[in-house]
């Protein structure tokens, strides 16, 4: 099965970008930052979300990432479907950091119980039919809305599609946007680049203690 194996976000500044990681989120090794100047406006395409088991740690890691430097988007706060808000990061990286309970059960821990990846897409249907050619497995599909690949135990994020509309509105950000998506995925399959223009490139799964 093919996976997930390694996100690296291309940066201008990868110093100054690891400084705000480690204050925001401190994400270690999952994800990684390489130097790069391509030209990028508007929405990348994709977002990474950050999920938690209780409403005091998405305050604490957006508390985190403003005091760090990142802008707000989106205010956390309650919705039907639990709690969470958006912050863009210096670097241009959107974040989500949500939890589906409403109540708080303690202090807040700063335990990441998933970090997910959301490739923001133009045909979901048709970008899932692509994946599955390169050997990732379907973990959760609804039609052509959503689709949710199955990772690995050595994988350190989840990978999942959702139409580029959506994501961005989702996100509070326009759909708009070109250039650079700013992004490589490493996966245990061969390089290759999807639908979309998201480059992927072949990584070995002990790459990712490195």
């Amino acid at each position: 099965m093919t996976y997930l194996t390694s996100i690296t976000l291309e940066v201008a500044d990868p110093t100054a970008a690891d400084r705000f990681y480690t204050a925001a989120f401190g994400l270690g090794s999952r994800v990684r930052l390489r130097a790069s100047d391509a030209p990028t406006t508007g929405f990348r395409g994709f977002t990474l979300s950050i999920t938690v088991s209780q409403p005091a740690d998405v305050n604490s890691f957006i508390d985190s990432a403003l005091e760090a430097g990142a802008t707000s988007l989106k205010p956390a706060t309650k919705s039907f479907w639990g709690y969470g808000g958006v912050v863009q990061a210096p670097d241009g990286t959107i974040w989500k950091v949500a939890t589906s309970s409403k109540k708080d059960t303690g202090p807040a821990t700063r335990k990441i119980d998933e970090l997910v990846l959301l490739l923001g897409v133009e045909d979901v249907k048709a970008s899932k039919r692509f994946y599955v050619e390169q050997g990732l497995a379907v973990a959760k599909s609804f039609g052509g809305k959503y689709v949710e690949f199955a990772a690995a135990e050595a994988s350190p994020v989840k990978l999942a599609l959702y139409k580029r509309p959506g994501l961005a509105k989702d996100v509070g950000v326009p759909a708009d946007g070109t250039g650079s998506h700013r992004i490589v995925l490493g996966g245990t399959a061969a390089s290759f680049t999807d639908p979309d223009g998201f480059a992927w490139e072949a990584t070995s799964v002990t790459s990712t203690s490195s």
